[in-house]
């Protein structure tokens, strides 16, 4: 794919870009190398300073940002200003608890016959963020925020149809004072990726992505004993059983699956409902479905843009006639929207079997799947059927059911009541071929992080016989 700026709302290629030649790569590498040796040794309390600074410039460029992202993938402009707003929260939130997590955590020193114990959590070094266009500042500020906050210094490789988004976020590191070369976008096109990855001065990447891509970067770095986060694809499950609010569970179905154009990995994409209430909740469904509107994702009014590429459109195309012609039922739209750019309408389909594409695979794309199970359990047990274990959300009024779903579901997150997001305060990753790994709050920052465990015994002269005990035991 070339590295281009392409308007998905007109199919206009806006401005091209030339990938990195071979020497200014290994330029950067060089430079990215160069800055962590003196980076690392800055105190916490200087980078929560520019984490703030980056923030307060984020914020007062957000419309022009968003304006840049609403162009390049064709998310509707408030969604595009809410991304720029949750940019924002997760740099502030690092610079606010950052300190407080890299503090050293004591540990019980008597116990492991020391004057003194704790374990300090120190940065590896330089990291690979490879990065979706589907939330092109979020998906990079998940990682960066924490990594540089940690002492780590940032390479992104972003995808080939965001550039102008992904130079923003080198241009927004600059401004607010970090360091040169601290965090650096490079233009290339996925065929470096694997010689950036193995350079020995690269110590470990985070890829969000799709899974054949999780499982090349993984495949890299496994042979060059490397550390990876993967954050891969997802097909959300949304349980709605009897005791649900019922036209509040369908509201917030529809955001929960035409969020993003419909081009999220935690989009709830499978619909499981009970038999007492799918009759009621398709039709709220399909209706607010229909009701929304698609259009130029610059306009106020617009609910639904275009898909991000026109190969996008034609695969969510093809699900949806794979479906009906093994005999699924498409309730609302199932047709792209006849203008210029790649619109496609916010669909439901009835009537899913495992033959079917849309059962198994992830449908990019504003397309809701809905199954009426007979109890939770086999909503659970047709969840849980499947790669993905990203998250999932379940609507009940019932303690018994809610207990039995966190317990149940195999997945990374579980909401009750509400739909799937990502908050810097929680915990963000799946399990199954979702990925591995987590980012956010401080877990997120510690996967980048060495650490270290300290013991210190008394001084030579006053050392005794418990001094040894922990070697004698290994």
């Amino acid at each position: 794919m070339a590295i281009a700026t392409t308007n998905p709302t007109t199919g206009e290629t806006l401005k091209t870009f030339e990938p990195l030649s071979d020497e200014a790569l290994e330029d950067r590498l060089a430079r990215a190398a160069a800055a962590f040796a003196g980076y690392r040794l800055t105190e916490p309390a200087q980078r929560a300073g520019w984490l703030r600074s980056a923030a307060d410039v984020l914020e007062a460029d957000t419309g022009t940002v968003a304006e840049l992202m609403t162009t390049e993938m064709g998310k509707t402009l408030a969604s595009a200003k809410a991304e720029a707003g949750k940019c924002v929260k997760a740099l502030r939130y690092y610079a606010e608890h950052g300190e407080s997590f890299l503090r050293p955590k004591p540990a019980d020193a008597e116990a492991v016959s020391a004057t003194e114990a704790y374990v300090v959590h120190q940065p590896l070094g330089v990291v690979l963020a490879i990065m979706p266009w589907n939330f092109p500042l979020w998906q990079a500020m998940r990682f960066a925020a924490p990594a540089l906050m940690a002492g780590n210094v940032g390479l992104l490789k972003h995808a080939s149809n965001v550039p102008q988004t992904a130079l923003y976020l080198e241009e927004l590191f600059r401004q607010a004072g970090f360091p040169a070369d601290v965090f650096q976008t490079l233009l290339i096109g996925s065929g470096s990726v694997e010689r950036v990855l193995r350079d020995d001065r690269v110590v470990a990447a985070t890829l969000t992505g799709s899974g054949p891509a999780g499982q090349s970067v993984a495949a890299v770095a496994g042979d060059a004993l490397k550390k990876t986060v993967l954050e891969l694809g997802g097909s959300d499950p949304f349980i709605v059983m009897p005791s649900a609010d019922l036209d509040k569970a369908a509201e917030v179905a529809v955001t929960a699956r035409c969020q993003n154009n419909g081009q999220s990995c935690i989009a709830a994409k499978r619909f499981f409902v009970h038999a007492d209430v799918a009759e009621e909740f398709t039709r709220l469904f399909a209706e607010k479905l229909a009701d929304l509107t698609v259009g130029d994702p610059m306009d106020e009014g617009t609910q639904v843009g275009p898909l991000a590429t026109e190969s996008g459109r034609e695969d969510v195309e093809r699900y949806v006639a794979d479906a009906v012609q093994k005999g699924a039922t498409v309730v609302t739209g199932g047709r792209r929207v006849e203008r210029p750019g790649w619109f496609y309408e916010p669909t439901l389909v009835t009537g899913v079997t495992p033959k079917m594409g849309i059962y198994s695979e992830e449908v990019f794309g504003p397309v809701a799947a809905l199954f009426t199970v007979s109890d939770l359990d086999e909503a659970i047990r047709i969840a849980n059927d499947h790669v993905y274990g990203l998250g999932a959300n379940l609507w009940s009024d019932d303690e018994a059911e809610r207990q039995r779903f966190i317990r149940d579901v195999q997945s990374g997150m579980a909401f009750v009541n509400g739909m799937v997001t990502s908050y810097p305060d929680l915990p963000f990753g799946g399990v199954k071929q979702s990925g591995y790994g987590r980012e956010l709050t401080e877990v997120g920052m510690y996967e980048f992080t060495n650490a270290k465990t300290v013991w210190i015994g008394p001084p030579s002269g006053q050392q005794g016989e418990g001094s040894t005990a922990g070697a004698a035991a290994e």
